[in-house]
């Protein structure tokens, strides 16, 4: 079974502010699959940060990938997706429940934090959104 991989960031200026996603979706082989940089309007950091990782889960739907493995440089992200954190927000539980939804689509997914500097194409993709006007 081939391996992806998923890079994903959102970005806003300010909390709320202007905000954009970024992902980078690769094969095993650095085939890229999938760039997108989108702008989202007005929001927060964290609906931004689970905008593009259910964006990405959508992508890999389209694509008809089975196993994923997605890296965020949002612990509080990650975290609440593998159960290790609650998520309190109510404005973030149907984003939550979205991406276990998503992800139960796909036969093998796991997301994973890594330090900013391991996540600089989402990074730079979800300032270019989030630089769009809309």
């Amino acid at each position: 079974m081939k391996k992806w991989t998923a890079f994903v960031d959102g970005a806003a200026r300010g909390n709320p502010g202007p905000a954009g996603i970024g992902i980078h979706i690769e094969d095993e082989e650095g085939n890229i699959a999938r760039e997108i940089g989108e702008p989202l309007g007005r929001t927060t950091n964290n609906v931004a940060e689970y905008s593009a990782l259910l964006r990405a889960l959508e992508e890999a739907v389209r694509l008809d990938i089975q196993h994923l493995t997605v890296y965020t440089d949002s612990e509080l992200m990650a975290h609440q997706v593998n159960g290790k954190y609650a998520v309190k927000a109510a404005h973030l539980q149907p984003m939550h429940k979205r991406a276990h939804v998503l992800m139960s689509s796909i036969e093998k997914v796991s997301v994973v934090h890594v330090p900013r500097e391991q996540n600089k194409r989402a990074d730079a993709l979800s300032n270019i959104g989030a630089d769009k006007v809309i």
